[in-house]
């Protein structure tokens, strides 16, 4: 069996608006994530464009605290012989609604700060550019990425950071999970698209239309970012970075094999298609043909995708759909996903399907399509958990459930390293417990490093570590060699 490479990245993710709190904190403006309420398995989270305190929870205005906790968590995940953690910038501690000239110093000096104590301990910073946030002045003005006006102020935050972080930071990565613009539900998260009538976060007022409109805006955009990065520092990396939709059929029936094999085409590769080979593919031509969606594409924006792809595809992994093009959706198949449920597959506490053996498929799937580097951003279990105390009297969580799925997880990795793929990185979900982004919950626990706060935001935001956290670091320094 082939093991894993000498330089292989380990470490673990975060997002900006699920960790750091401090929301109105040294200038920061308001982000679409800070108008997000909190909600739970059994009930929806709201968007509301005006913020009410009174009325609703917002989880993004406390977070964990990392804003303050920076150097806590790094020094942490140091301890754990983390390789890589994975972050984004928060766009409106940058230009906090998006009009101002200048960019506001305090949020660029916290960021660098933030970089430099990861190169302390040798920890290479994955840097997400924009991670489910935006000022929400620029959706109360134009409906977000809807408008093109959007790709002139990303570029202007684009160019600041570039400059700033030359030398500190090598990898980017342009939008998080983009894929999910092909569903209803990237309306708010991933383009700060709030169409009339629209309450509740799973539930938005779609516009076929507009939201394939605003995901081309997002293409151009990504184009521009990558020119312009490469001629900022040509030593700039830039990935994309997806959910990984692994669809199987419910059945051998033609039917399924067909609509399953469909909805990865255009959920799974579409926008991959256009960010690495540079070039919106033939079925996704089809699809606007056959939903009356027709672009508006300006004279250079081809020229500019094509010219400008990636170097490396970047994308998260929880399991997989199981898709029936004959029968009705189970309610039952997993909270965030779709389909029937899987028979073969066991579930999560929060009905996610697990399924280790799909990573190493979708892993597969990727490198024979695209032949670049690939890297896990995001792979995790999420898990309701209590403080105990252990045989040494200190407080910890016993998450052996967390340490096997881990375990399982990595041992398909490096089965498809064995068969050939190109695989650099592998980043868990999560390095800290934070906010859920589906459900807006503390409860839903993911990280190696237990948050000492709940659902309300109450607590000493003290930090304990699991029994993950000792499994982990034994498993980076042994390289992934020892997984018991």
């Amino acid at each position: 069996m082939q093991t894993f490479p000498n330089d292989f990245y380990w470490g673990a993710s975060t997002a900006a608006n699920q960790c750091e709190g401090a929301w109105n904190v040294d200038g920061k403006g308001i982000s679409i994530a800070d108008c997000l309420t909190r909600g739970s398995l059994t009930k929806n989270r709201k968007i509301t464009l005006d913020i009410d305190t009174k009325k609703y929870s917002y989880p993004s205005h406390t977070g964990v605290d990392f804003y303050h906790h920076y150097k806590e968590d790094i020094a942490l995940c140091a301890e754990m012989g983390f390789k890589m953690f994975r972050m984004s910038i928060n766009c409106t501690r940058i230009f906090p609604t998006g009009d101002e000239k200048e960019p506001n110093e305090a949020g660029l000096k916290f960021y660098e700060n933030v970089f430099k104590e990861l190169k302390k301990y040798n920890i290479e910073p994955l840097v997400t550019i924009c991670h489910n946030d935006m000022p929400v002045e620029l959706t109360k003005r134009f409906n977000g990425w809807a408008d093109r006006k959007m790709i002139d102020y990303f570029m202007k935050y684009c160019e600041v950071i570039f400059k700033r972080y030359t030398g500190l930071v090598k990898y980017w990565l342009l939008f998080n999970e983009i894929n999910i613009m092909t569903k209803p539900t990237g309306n708010w998260h991933h383009a700060g698209i709030c169409n009339k009538g629209t309450v509740d976060f799973p539930t938005q007022v779609d516009n076929v239309q507009l939201r394939y409109q605003a995901l081309h805006h997002l293409f151009v955009a990504g184009a521009k970012i990558i020119k312009l990065g490469k001629s900022i520092d040509l030593n700039f990396k830039f990935g994309t970075m997806v959910a990984a939709y692994l669809y199987y059929p419910y059945t051998c029936n033609p039917q399924d094999v067909l609509y399953a094999y469909q909805q990865t085409q255009l959920q799974g590769y579409l926008c991959t298609d256009v960010t690495i080979k540079g070039k919106y593919p033939y079925y996704a031509k089809k699809y606007f043909k056959e939903n009356g969606i027709v672009l508006k594409i300006e004279e250079d924006d081809l020229s500019l995708i094509e010219k400008n792809t990636v170097d490396f595809l970047s994308f998260s992994y929880y399991g997989s759909n199981t898709l029936s093009a004959t029968q009705n959706e189970d309610a039952n198949c997993g909270h965030g996903f779709r389909g029937m449920v899987n028979p073969y597959l066991e579930k999560t506490d929060w009905n996610f399907p697990i399924d280790a053996g799909g990573l190493r498929l979708v892993l597969n799937s990727f490198y024979e399509r695209y032949n670049i580097p690939l890297i896990i951003v995001e792979n995790g279990i999420g898990a309701a958990e209590n403080l105990v105390k252990d045989e040494n009297g200190n407080l910890t969580i016993n998450d052996n459930y967390r340490i096997q799925y881990l375990k399982k997880h990595i041992e398909q990795v490096r089965c498809a390293i064995d068969d050939g793929v190109d695989v650099f990185g592998f980043l868990a979900w999560s390095a800290f417990d934070f906010v859920s982004l589906g459900t807006g919950e503390f409860k839903k626990r993911y990280g190696f490093i237990f948050v000492d706060t709940d659902d309300d935001g109450n607590g000493t935001y003290k930090r304990y570590k699991k029994k993950s956290f000792d499994w982990y670091k034994k498993v980076i320094a042994s390289n992934g060699e020892i997984l018991d």
